[in-house]
């Protein structure tokens, strides 16, 4: 299993944790992760990062596919990767319908069909193996459609990039995860629980299935963010994750359109679920936070002394995951982690 270190996206101010990413690629952390919302994007603090490290891979988790038409993707992929040694992990999601229709104004549409299509586009692109043309249900490259000036031409990146550049994908839905699996090098679920990898095994599976050619985990990355916090007091470290579980599972999306809150009901906590969203959405964020279950989080975070740590780890590392992308702001943990796990 390898270590993946989550730095995330800004809060109100802008800010990197060089001394946590140097630390971690000093202990043999394959990769970093950046992050976007509607704040800060994902590529511009990658780079700054790229700029003051050597080794470690430099991941986005993730660039949100409605932000950006194919193309642009395409090239902000290969000039990153070609500036710091090929070092660029291209990870993708469809966001939800609040920020795409909310922030970037576009239509929702159908996500999945546009994940396809998206990394079949890139997919080309970055190939070079002819002047890339594509007409789809989402994406028609050269454009064709109203207003067209009827002068557009298929072209040929100038840049020559990396054929087998990584995508991943962001997935939890079921459709979703089959998508993933078809399509993509690797996928996150947001949390996930290493005793049940049944939640998403018979959607992986399928969509190996419809990909082909051997596809399989062999080569398919499970790399899901695993937040953790190393103290004694094992309360207040479940307390530190609580808020994020509660912002997902009821805020992050309208009532019956959250899917982190289907995702929770299907891990097995469909009560918890329901008074959060409901907590949240009235307003109550501590309410929302305390029905947070205690087994939730120990289930899908690494929390407590390091003892506990130690043996939810080995847990882990007997589970399918292939990278754990680890969430904390401690230096501690990375430092506990990386011993356990490297």
């Amino acid at each position: 299993m390898r270590l993946g270190l989550t730095v995330g996206y800004s809060g109100r101010g802008m800010g990197m944790p060089v001394d946590l990413i140097l630390e971690a690629e000093r202990l043999g952390f394959d990769s970093v992760w950046t992050a976007e919302a509607y704040g800060s994007d994902a590529i511009t603090p990658l780079a700054w990062v790229g700029a003051q490290t050597t080794r470690i891979r430099l991941g986005t988790a993730i660039m949100q596919i409605p932000a950006r038409t194919p193309a642009m993707c395409a090239m902000t992929a290969m000039t990153l990767d070609a500036l710091s040694g090929g070092r660029f992990i291209l990870g993708l999601g469809p966001s939800g319908p609040q920020v795409v229709e909310g922030w970037h104004g576009v239509r929702y549409g159908k996500p999945l069909a546009r994940t396809r299509e998206y990394i079949q586009i890139i997919r080309s692109i970055l190939k070079r193996e002819k002047p890339v043309e594509f007409h789809g249900e989402e994406y028609d490259l050269p454009y064709t459609g109203a207003g067209a000036t009827g002068v557009g031409k298929p072209l040929k990146s100038i840049l020559h990039g990396r054929a087998d550049l990584p995508i991943y994908t962001a997935a939890i839905s079921p459709a979703g995860v089959k998508t993933a699996a078809e399509v993509a090098d690797g996928f996150f679920p947001i949390w996930m629980s290493p005793e049940k990898w049944s939640v998403f095994a018979p959607c992986v599976e399928e969509g190996f299935k419809k990909a082909g050619g051997g596809k399989s985990l062999a080569n398919f990355d499970v790399a899901p963010f695993v937040t953790c916090v190393v103290g004694d007091d094992l309360e207040k470290c479940r307390s530190a994750v609580k808020p994020m579980l509660a912002l997902y599972i009821g805020g992050m999306g309208a009532r019956g359109k959250n899917f982190y809150n289907d995702y929770a009901k299907r891990l097995g906590y469909e009560e918890a679920a329901v008074r959060v969203q409901d907590a949240f959405l009235a307003g109550d964020r501590g309410a929302a936070v305390a029905a947070v279950p205690d087994a939730l989080v120990d289930e899908v975070a690494l929390v407590g002394p390091r003892e506990r740590i130690r043996d939810r780890v080995a847990v882990w590392k007997a589970s399918p995951v292939g990278t754990m992308c680890l969430g904390t702001s401690q230096l501690e943990a990375v430092r506990t982690v990386a011993e356990l796990v490297l």
